[in-house]
């Protein structure tokens, strides 16, 4: 309690009431009633993830310069008592309005449209609680999804334990199934937990793992584990035409993030990872 105080100190807050959110196992999340507003406050360890927060602030706000989705705003980020800390808006709840799913639909099409010169990004970032790396001088988008995505994953499952074969024709045959489409600007971790709806009924995503890449990273994210309609696919797909068999492709996406799951939840999610890898060896 006593670092929150002094992180509301060093904002020039005064706190007039707290309580806790759900943050997950990487960092302590606050609803903050102030003297100047309402704010969430995410709080870690300053040395168990550097620079976390301010690569979560740069995602925010490359998000928000877009002008698609309602992006809460970063008011603060710092570090203060051996914490590293975020303040942010505070995003009042609502209900879905009747249109949010084509809204939903509508904004990723958009969102998607921006795009860069190279895959990646002029710096890593985070995703979870692991590393993602990006650099910005690949223009292809096999080459980015192999080599910045995949074999850092499957280096630390390795390192870990699992095992897995024919990764060089595996290798080769995902450079052969990926579209080689421009860079988008994605969210990088759209799963159903990092959305919200605000007090017009309208989307709102936070917790970004931010990146240019193949824009069917987002949409495979999407179905991963579900609680996104058929309509918004339906809705992005009239708006900003996919390539052909993107559905097929699913699954390849994915293993990108069952590897991210693998190497931070153990093996549950290892037969998973194994029957793509064989899929596409």
């Amino acid at each position: 309690m006593e670092s929150l105080n002094n992180i509301l100190e060093q904002e020039n807050l005064k706190l007039l009431n707290q309580k806790p959110l759900h943050g997950g196992d990487i960092n302590e999340v606050f609803y903050l009633e102030t003297d100047k507003g309402l704010f969430v406050l995410k709080r870690n360890l300053a040395n168990r993830f550097p620079a976390m927060f301010e690569k979560e602030a740069n995602g925010l706000r490359l998000l928000a310069k877009t002008h698609t989705f309602k992006i809460p705003d970063t008011i603060a980020q710092g570090e203060i008592d051996n914490h590293s800390y975020l303040l942010l808006e505070y995003i009042s709840p609502g209900e879905k309005s009747t249109l949010f799913w084509e809204t939903f639909g509508d904004q990723l099409a958009r969102l998607h449209q921006n795009t860069a010169p190279f895959f990646g990004l002029d710096h890593d970032n985070y995703i979870g609680s692991l590393e993602q790396y990006n650099g910005c001088n690949i223009q292809n988008a096999a080459q980015f999804y192999i080599e910045k995505r995949l074999e850092p994953q499957l280096e630390w499952a390795t390192k870990k334990g699992f095992t897995f074969k024919n990764l060089s024709s595996f290798y080769k045959n995902c450079a052969n199934e990926i579209p080689n489409e421009p860079p988008a600007l994605i969210h990088g971790d759209l799963w159903n937990g990092n959305y919200l709806v605000d007090k017009t009924g309208n989307p709102c995503l936070i917790d970004p793992a931010v990146c240019f890449a193949s824009r069917e990273m987002d949409l495979a994210m999407m179905q991963l584990f579900g609680g996104f309609p058929e309509k918004v696919f339906t809705i992005y797909n009239n708006n900003f035409p996919l390539e052909n068999n993107w559905k097929n492709r699913l699954d390849l996406w994915q293993l990108y993030y069952l590897l991210v799951h693998l190497n931070l939840f153990g093996s549950g999610y290892y037969n998973q990872v194994n029957t793509i890898i064989k899929k596409y060896s």
